[in-house]
């Protein structure tokens, strides 16, 4: 019995270590997840409208965008939190993709009935993990609210 704790203990709960990867349009779709549970009511309407996104932002096809969404929420089944996956943001896209993904936060969180504050606190929180200024994190809100439909 000590032994399997020490084991369960010793493992990297980074899913990219343990030989499944992760890349920029799967980190994204988890986000999206994150701020569409983070009012802890799960809207079809967000989850459409992150499918929709992520066809835009990394020039899916439908299906593709929609197989990552189900991907995602597998993994944030077992991985919860959003550090691993602003983690692989940064590695991969610059600034200006890093705004794109934040912009496209906020349109998910106003899909449905408006930006909650728990939703709002929680694109804050990943615009600070991947180093965005808080004009930057503003903007975003700014043209998402503009256009809501449009990534960037």
């Amino acid at each position: 019995m000590l032994k399997t704790l020490t084991e369960f203990f010793r493992r990297d709960p980074d899913p990219a270590k343990n030989g499944t990867s992760i890349d920029a349009p799967l980190a994204a779709a988890a986000l999206m997840l994150e701020v569409t549970w983070a009012d802890h009511e799960t809207d079809l309407t967000e989850i459409e409208r992150s499918t929709a996104l992520l066809e835009q932002l990394f020039n899916l096809d439908a299906s593709a965008a929609g197989q990552l969404v189900d991907d995602a929420r597998d993994r944030l089944q077992h991985n919860v939190g959003v550090q691993t996956y602003t983690r692989h943001l940064n590695e991969a896209l610059c600034e200006a993709d890093k705004f794109d993904v934040i912009t496209a936060l906020w349109r998910v969180a106003q899909a449905s009935n408006g930006v909650d504050r728990f939703e709002e606190h929680t694109i804050r929180r990943i615009a600070d993990l991947l180093y965005l200024s808080h004009e930057r994190f503003i903007q975003a809100k700014l043209l998402a609210r503009q256009n809501p439909s449009n990534p960037s």
